[in-house]
């Protein structure tokens, strides 16, 4: 018989890690079944209805009490693209809902589009992927990542994924340049576009008019904001001036009038 294999006196004990490692896994199972379930919204809403603020803001960084201070006006317009579920991050659930804003979401994932529509009642809530103008196909596949859903780059979905506890699966939805929604709605004058597309920002602001759609100000994501702050530049520098770092991953830029 062969004698099992003795652990040093230092080593851990599998067992006993497995076991202390239980109720982490265990509430990391229960926030996920909470965040799917469409709990943090249901949860400000409740407390919206006794007159509670807690829950309303969001936003990643506070950006949306940094916008509420930049933009003070009640009533004006945004356009948010990668609106997700409408408060999931939003940076525009608050101005809609405590500052009388209304504007156009923008949501490809059918199942999030669902949900934003259902949630955001005072705005137009677009199902389409944002191209560039040279975009040829009617329609475009993505990778459903929940909060990090993208064309082209599975892993990076993949990476939400792990967070939620999704499986991942492949949908194709209308492909549309910025000026082809604007000019579907009828849009107002834009006092806030918001770009967050997981690194296809650029691509998205070269399907836009800017002589004749400029937003008064715009907010986009840099996931990688060294490489990308340049090119954003270069795009942007015959209409807007950089305003200020949101946050370590969000540009605001503002139109020279």
């Amino acid at each position: 018989m062969t004698p099992s294999p003795r652990r040093p006196p230092d080593a851990p004990d599998p067992d006993r890690i497995s076991r202390a490692a239980a109720p982490a896994r265990a509430l990391e199972a229960a926030r996920r079944r909470f965040y799917n379930a469409g709990g943090p919204w249901y949860r400000a809403r409740m407390f919206e209805a006794v007159g509670s603020r807690r829950y309303s803001r969001p936003a990643l960084y506070r950006m949306d009490t940094q916008l509420v201070q930049i933009l003070p006006r009640e009533g004006g317009t945004f356009f948010e693209a990668g609106a997700h579920d409408g408060y999931t991050q939003s940076n525009t659930y608050y101005l809609e809902r405590f500052r009388g804003w209304s504007g156009i979401l923008v949501e490809p994932i059918p199942e999030l589009n669902r949900r934003c529509t259902r949630r955001r009642p005072r705005s137009r809530v677009v199902q389409a992927a944002l191209v560039g103008p040279g975009f040829a196909d009617p329609e475009v596949t993505l990778h459903f990542g929940d909060l990090m859903s993208v064309v082209g780059d599975a892993g990076h979905a993949a990476g939400g994924l792990a967070v939620v506890g999704r499986p991942a699966y492949e949908v194709s939805v209308p492909a549309k340049t910025l000026t082809t929604i604007l000019d579907e709605a009828g849009a107002p004058p834009i006092d806030l576009m918001v770009l967050d597309l997981e690194g296809h920002e650029l691509e998205a602001l070269r399907g836009l008019d800017l002589d004749r759609l400029a937003p008064a100000h715009l907010l986009l994501e840099a996931l990688e904001p060294q490489q990308q702050k340049p090119a954003f530049d270069q795009a942007l520098r015959s209409r807007f001036d950089f305003l200020a770092e949101l946050s370590p991953y969000d540009l605001l830029y503002r139109r020279r009038d």
